[in-house]
């Protein structure tokens, strides 16, 4: 299974980058940027990643890749993960692809994200700060949306663990998310003495697992 999942783009909270940078800067291919990526995230005791790009739902398949003809609009890109340093969110629409060849436009700042990465955690290495203080304003970030506090698999095992369904079930078909969702929340809703931080997770995991669509 894929160590990261694309989802719809969910709002930009940051100024619009204008005029942008040629994604021609970058050499490297898009094989070579996701191992970059995950390697920084790993180096921050990150695992599974979630990267938000300007696309719909339906151009997305089951297993959470763009499909063949998905077309992305706004070049801005959202990469966030759980890590050593809590939920962090790092974003960038600073390049954009002048010409059809080399990185997309997406691609193109997926690379600088994860090329900051390393740049901040080289703060680490030279003994700068020994508490993650460069990472606050980006978990900042992460704190108002509050949607990737959990990967898809840790989603599906909530909501598995009180219904019938089973978490690859979950995972795999988003009607029985949905169901398993209901059965769910019925048992654990507030009004009828349920847990109201277990409820409102239910309701995060049933969002990230059907792009929010009830």
């Amino acid at each position: 299974m894929s160590r990261y999942v694309i989802r719809p783009l969910v709002g930009w909270d940051r100024p619009v980058t204008d005029p942008r940078r040629s994604a021609g800067v970058f050499k490297a291919s898009w094989h070579a940027t996701l191992d970059l990526l995950m390697y920084e995230v790993e180096q921050l005791g990150g695992d599974q990643v979630v990267l938000q790009i300007d696309v719909q739902e339906g151009e997305l398949r089951r297993d959470g890749m763009l499909r063949a003809n998905a077309r992305v609009g706004f070049p801005g890109v959202k990469v966030s993960f759980a890590g050593t340093w809590g939920p962090l969110t790092f974003a960038s629409d600073a390049y954009e692809q002048p010409y059809y060849t080399g990185l997309t436009s997406w691609q193109a700042n997926v690379r600088a994200i994860a090329l900051g990465m390393g740049a901040l955690r080289a703060v680490d290495r030279y003994g700068i700060t020994q508490s993650g203080e460069q990472y606050r304003g980006w978990s900042a970030l992460s704190a108002t949306s509050g949607e990737f506090d959990m990967t898809r698999e840790q989603a599906a095992d909530l909501l598995a663990a009180d219904t019938q369904y089973g978490s690859n079930v979950i995972l795999a078909d988003r009607d029985i998310a949905r169901r398993a969702y209901k059965a769910a929340a019925a048992k654990h809703h507030p009004d009828r003495g349920g847990d109201t931080e277990l409820f409102r997770r239910l309701t995060r995991a049933r969002d990230l697992l059907t792009g929010g669509d009830p």
